[in-house]
């Protein structure tokens, strides 16, 4: 349950409130009355409608509406904010059309997200708010990169995000916090502390007195004000964003309040002690608000009731016209076009001056151009500045590109990736490098979750590229050499890129840099310095969805792509008396269905081949394809040849015995007799 807010600061906010209101506010009184009444007004007109049986489900934030409007009106209008399902005030205080909102709760075309997210998981660029989505946490790293993009085009704006006293034991809280504080970010972390994450009271989530005091463990200020309080929240945080404006850094503030209402409609309030509700009651936000405006005769109650009337009318007026809004009528092909922002056309013509490269070398060299092509670009990861990366893919690029842009992160796969995101969304380019690829679980809710549904649910294009060492062979063990690209191929939203050789590795790096959706891009560890190719110099681009046919053949035709195109190779060096064709896929999402078609055709016989385990594997689908499109051209059963399905072993006997590579001849052989 929440703790009552010391009376010491108590009242230092309100000193601090009356010396910086009429400074850092153009909003009359009545101005700020409506603002903080308008959300309650729209509250009851939904309740009233839920009972109806006219909208599905409500999470109310009645007695949290001085936070949310307080913190929002403090912010400039072209200042980023991310809210929570309990923020309605944040909505409204930024101007949005309630109809436009209605439309978007009811599932309406005319919503921010065409009907296919609900409630606020949306954001709007033209108004500057980030919505969340259901995991909670990821949204405050996204609050990162969006001010580390303020911090970098030294635009003095600060950004504001919120979470629940819940979303405090989650892991993304102490990640956001700790990389904010590392890089010293323009951010203020406003946690709604409301006593209950659903049912489960503060006692039961964390042990410390308050939240705010865990500001301590990562270095920053922290402070507790009285979240039911207007006078307090607006003055506080208008004075807070005015500092950080000036001195950017970021700030954890904790509004102790409460919710009068269950988590949402449905759950109720019974776990509640009735006691406690009737103490907060008497707290309520507006009736504290109206009383404050009578005693400093700012406004009567008169004046109350004109404004209450003139909500009332307007909001009756936007529930009609966002219910007489159509409904939605789209089609297969739209719901697929809208999945990706569409890429850019890209110059087809390469150089004819090239020289060899080894295939990290190819990498970095991508990655250097890319740099060179577009200063907004940002590179993140473990130990890629002077260190060079554990690969030294980036060693040199601090010296010519700086800190600021080439930048060494906290161990924060999860928070890193959402800051790429957050960069993303005031428009900046950013690449990163996960140290391993098996490392990217520890960032997995960001990528599937909000890098691969942003342009799906609102619109939102991605510019992240994240590199992924990955494979086996190298005697690293199961937390070293996984290849898990399948696990992305599975989420739509994700681009995914795996090169082979060297002038495609770098090709479609720059590529993927260029692309406005997300891309998981792999590079096998065991091609790093063991393979050498003829790479054009300056920039080039290798198209996504356009696979290469490695080697020509009539009798086997192998699918496959990155380490497995080599090994392909070099069985079909071995065994000349098979005439074996080599398609290398190059990107796995998109496919390239065309190339895949005329192979299969013309050959008939297909072994789809593939480092990854068997089950669940890309091949899977690739073979489920042939069958079912194919089937009249097939001279033999699709074949998939892959690896065991256990978990990458370090001994190299047991490696050897585990890797794919292990049992290609044993099928080519019989499918060249079939």
């Amino acid at each position: 349950m929440p703790r009552k807010v010391s009376k010491v600061r108590a009242t230092k906010t309100k000193r601090a409130s009356k010396k910086s209101a009429t400074k850092e506010t153009k909003l009359s009184p009545r101005e700020l009355y409506r603002a903080l009444l308008y959300p309650r007004l729209i509250e009851e007109k939904m309740l009233l409608l839920l009972r109806q049986g006219r909208v599905s489900k409500w999470f109310s934030g009645i007695g949290q509406e001085a936070i949310a409007v307080g913190s929002a009106l403090a912010l400039h209008s072209d200042e980023y904010i991310l809210p929570l399902h309990r923020n309605l005030g944040v909505f409204t205080s930024r101007n949005i059309p309630l109809w436009k909102l209605i439309a978007q709760w009811q599932g309406k075309v005319t919503g921010f997200t065409k009907g296919r997210d609900r409630s606020f998981h949306f954001g709007t660029q033209d108004y500057k708010i980030v919505g969340m989505i259901s995991h909670l946490g990821p949204q405050l790293a996204v609050a990162d990169g969006i001010a580390l993009a303020s911090k970098l085009d030294k635009s003095g704006k600060v950004t504001l995000v919120y979470s629940g006293e819940g979303g405090t034991s989650e892991g993304d809280f102490h990640e956001a916090l700790n990389v904010a504080a590392v890089w010293n970010l323009p951010v203020i972390f406003v946690v709604e502390n409301n006593g209950y994450a659903l049912s489960t009271p503060t006692n039961e989530q964390f042990r410390c007195d308050s939240i705010a005091d865990k500001a301590q463990g990562y270095g920053i200020e922290g402070m507790s004000i009285d979240g039911n309080d207007f006078v307090a929240v607006h003055s506080t945080l208008s004075k807070l964003a005015d500092s950080i404006r000036k001195k950017p850094r970021p700030v954890l503030v904790e509004c102790m309040t409460f919710r009068m209402r269950g988590h949402e409609e449905a759950s109720g309030i019974k776990y509640v002690p009735k006691k406690l509700i009737a103490e907060w009651a008497k707290r309520d936000p507006i009736a504290r608000y109206e009383r404050y405006l009578i005693k400093k005769k700012l406004l009567s109650r008169k004046e109350m009731s004109a404004v209450r009337a003139e909500l009332q009318e307007e909001i009756e007026a936007h529930v009609d016209r966002a219910f007489s809004e159509p409904e939605v009528q789209s089609s297969v092909e739209q719901e697929l076009v809208d999945v990706y922002a569409p890429s850019p056309e890209l110059p087809s013509e390469i150089s004819g001056e090239s020289r060899s490269m080894r295939f990290i070398d190819a990498i970095s060299d991508g990655l250097r151009e890319g740099m060179r092509r577009h200063t907004d670009l940002v590179l993140m990861g473990q130990d890629i500045g002077d260190y060079g990366g554990v690969f030294k893919v980036t060693d040199g690029f601090v010296k010519e590109f700086g800190k600021e842009r080439v930048r060494n992160t906290p161990l924060c796969e999860s928070a890193i990736v959402g800051c790429a995101l957050g960069l993303s969304i005031a428009g900046r380019r950013s690449m990163v490098e996960m140290q391993f690829a098996d490392f990217v679980s520890s960032g997995f809710t960001q990528v599937v979750n909000n890098l691969a549904k942003s342009h799906y649910r609102w619109g939102q294009g991605v510019n992240v590229v994240v590199r992924m060492p990955t494979g086996a062979g190298t005697g690293a063990g199961p937390f070293h050499s996984q290849s898990n690209e399948a696990w992305f191929a599975h989420t739509p939203g994700l681009k995914i890129a795996y090169p082979s050789i060297p002038s495609d590795a770098k090709g479609l790096l720059m590529t993927a840099l260029e692309d406005p959706n997300p891309v998981m891009f792999f590079e096998h560890k065991g091609l790093y310095r063991s393979i050498l190719g003829e790479v054009p110099h300056g920039a080039y681009f290798v198209p996504f969805g356009k696979a290469r046919l490695h080697r020509e053949g009539d009798q086997v035709a192998v699918i496959t792509y990155g380490a497995g195109v080599h090994w392909a190779n070099t069985i079909a060096d071995e065994h000349p008396e098979w005439s074996m064709a080599i398609l290398d896929l190059r990107s796995l999402v998109p496919l390239d269905y065309e190339a895949i078609d005329e192979l299969v055709k013309r050959i008939g016989r297909v072994v789809v081949f593939h480092e990854d385990t068997l089950f669940g594997g890309i091949g899977g689908e690739l073979a489920a394809y042939i069958g079912e499109n194919l089937f009249e051209h097939l001279d033999a059963p699709v074949s998939r040849v892959a690896s065991l399905d256990t978990p990458v072993p370090f001994c190299s006997s047991l490696e050897r015995e585990f890797l794919a590579r292990a049992r290609l001849v044993e099928v080519v052989s019989r499918l060249v007799g079939y």
